[in-house]
């Protein structure tokens, strides 16, 4: 008696259940893996985007302290530089415009702070990119799935 060799036609069909698990099993894994990528991401951004508006709140704090109540304990520039910083520092785990929204408002930060409490125009300039952050904050949070 002769073994023949099966055909590559009939070596699928017995082996087609194996076949479709292999494709299956990689497929789910490879899902898998997307999804928990994807899921620590938006899990990053949404940690990232509730820092930075909790800083931003303080900076504001900061900013109405300073200017309004001349209060130098709690409208301390000092500590208004410290949530500039950690703005800027977390706006590189954000995507386009964060980081240059967070440069500009460091910028706004240092050319008007030493104004706080004496020119009207310098409390605005902070308080204006202070809100046109937050607004940007606001709207990549409604994008996060």
């Amino acid at each position: 008696m002769k073994n023949e060799p099966y055909g590559i036609g009939q070596q699928i069909q017995r082996n087609l259940l194996a076949i479709i698990s292999l494709v299956v099993a990689i497929s789910a894994l490879s899902y898998n893996t997307w999804r928990n990528e994807t899921t620590e991401v938006n899990r990053n951004l949404r940690v990232a985007s509730f820092e930075i508006l909790i800083n931003l709140g303080k900076l504001q704090l900061i900013t109405d302290y300073a200017h309004y109540d001349n209060n130098s304990e709690q409208g301390n520039p000092i500590t208004g530089w410290g949530h500039v910083a950690m703005i800027e520092d977390l706006s590189f785990l954000m995507p386009a415009p964060f980081p240059e929204m967070a440069a500009d408002l460091k910028q706004v930060w240092s050319d008007n702070w030493q104004n706080l409490g004496k020119d009207q125009n310098s409390v605005k300039h902070i308080t204006n990119a202070i809100i046109a952050m937050r607004k940007t904050v606001k709207s990549q949070l409604k994008t996060i799935n």
